[in-house]
């Protein structure tokens, strides 16, 4: 559409043509006063200035037609929940019917269905390590796609789900999450081994515009204590949701000619809820979640945000086409 601004000057050019076209019309008057007045001519700057207002707008409307975009620093509610799905081998036990694994992505699909349309959701996935399978978004669809593509693993570092989720909400913060349980545990460790960002600790629960909501059977295999690393997220105020999955009976689980019994671990997952100002829930009252979001605030930032430009253009053409008929009205009739 920008190459239509090409005809311009063919309109300047036809209009200088009507100009030279114009016949001059001889009249007999039978007095002078009549041809003085009628002779009375405006000043030439005039005479052109509606003209160039149309040829202007003409312009605009065209620039219009190409829809230009700006980014723009607007202001935008922002609520965020961390969805961080356990997806070890252990997870799909069958002590919850059908098994672990269905049970999870029915908590995960209520949680999803009770949500408010302005919530942003992201999903991360970890076994022996973790992964951002999907950041936040307002996409539903994407966020259930990043639920239903998860595969199971051998491992369940919970820490790592913790860790990546802190990471999630704080991007520059990083957290080695090993190293900085090991410095609290470890007086031979020195600040210079762990790569975070200095904070100044806040009190647990206390960020009210994200949470995270963290989905696992509790039972860790590898890594350090959980319950350590969700100290990341309470001294940020970033209140972890636990949801447990499974039975304190557990069942037998094989994998690789290994014969595993896998239990519910309800006494850390409640620990992590409520060392960071949250609660646990079992997975079979997923929708009592609905609390997690209702505890959420909602505050106004700005956000850089593409925003198309073609009304506000289109409405100063307008703007200009009527100055230039106001115009010629007045001064030429």
């Amino acid at each position: 559409m920008l190459w239509s601004l090409l005809a311009l000057p063919l309109l300047v050019m036809g209009y200088r043509w009507l100009l030279r076209e114009r016949k001059v019309t001889t009249l007999r008057y039978p007095g002078i006063a009549l041809p003085k007045q009628a002779m009375r001519r405006r000043h030439s700057w005039q005479r052109r200035v509606p003209p160039v207002l149309i040829l202007v707008a003409t312009a605009t409307l065209l620039l219009a037609s190409a829809r230009p975009t700006t980014n723009l620093r607007l202001p935008t509610q922002q609520r965020t929940i961390i969805l961080a799905r356990d997806v070890s081998v252990s997870i799909s036990a069958s002590d919850v019917a059908p098994n672990r694994l269905v049970a999870a992505q029915d908590a995960a699909r209520a949680f999803l269905a009770e949500l408010p349309s302005d919530v942003r959701v992201g999903v991360v996935g970890f076994a022996g390590s973790a992964a951002l399978l999907q950041k936040p978004t307002l996409r539903r669809d994407a966020v259930l796609a990043a639920i239903d593509g998860l595969q199971l693993q051998p491992g369940t570092a919970i820490d790592t789900g913790i860790a990546m989720s802190v990471t999630t909400r704080f991007p520059t913060a990083w957290i080695d999450v090993t190293r900085a349980i090991r410095l609290k545990l470890s007086s031979r460790f020195t600040a210079d081994d762990v790569h975070a960002e200095a904070i100044a600790p806040v009190a647990p629960g206390s960020y009210p515009w994200a949470a995270v909501v963290l989905l696992t059977d509790g039972q860790r295999t590898v890594g350090p204590d959980p319950i350590e690393a969700s100290q990341l997220a309470a001294e940020r105020g970033l209140r972890v949701y636990t949801i447990g999955l499974g039975t304190a009976k557990g069942r037998d689980i094989s994998f690789d000619g290994w014969t595993v019994r896998v239990r519910l671990d309800e006494k850390t997952l409640r620990a992590i809820a409520a060392r960071t100002g949250a609660e646990y829930f079992n997975a079979g009252h997923a929708q009592d979640l609905i609390a997690v979001y209702r505890s959420l605030g909602s505050r106004v930032v700005l956000a850089r945000t593409q925003t198309e430009l073609t009304g506000a253009v289109s409405f100063g053409a307008a703007l200009l086409v009527a100055a230039a008929a106001a115009l010629s009205i007045r001064w030429f009739g």
